[in-house]
């Protein structure tokens, strides 16, 4: 979340920025390449160093979480492995039932992150 003196609006703005100055226009682009209006670059240019280290901050957890998405069908079966290696009958009820509170939690974890889609980047979200 952001920091207390960040501005919401002002991290949206950055979190869909790419960046790119556009020569025809002034302003930098949306993700999806439209320009920013004169107002909304005006007032992105207001941001201040906290709200520029909030944003980076958040980038860096959303940059993460797709790491751990992208790996995680091989960190279940990683994780996995060592439960089924000790069953006759393997299913994941049989290896579930060997966990503990602890392997559970990890679990259920790595399964959602498998069983969810990738979320976009969205401010105030990561």
């Amino acid at each position: 979340m952001t920091a207390p003196s960040s501005r919401p609006d002002i991290i949206a703005l950055l979190a869909d920025a790419d960046f790119k100055y556009r020569a025809d226009t002034n302003t930098w682009s949306h993700r999806d390449g439209r320009p920013f209006s004169k107002e909304e670059q005006a007032h992105v240019l207001t941001a201040t160093r906290s709200e520029f280290l909030d944003f980076d901050a958040q980038f860096k957890r959303f940059v993460k979480h797709r790491q751990a998405w992208a790996g995680a069908s091989e960190a279940l079966q990683r994780f996995l492995a060592p439960f089924m290696q000790q069953l006759t009958v393997r299913n994941l009820g049989n290896a579930h039932e060997l966990m503990s509170e602890e392997d559970r939690t990890e679990f259920n974890r790595l399964l959602g992150l498998v069983a969810k889609p990738p979320r976009p980047f969205t401010a105030n979200t990561f």
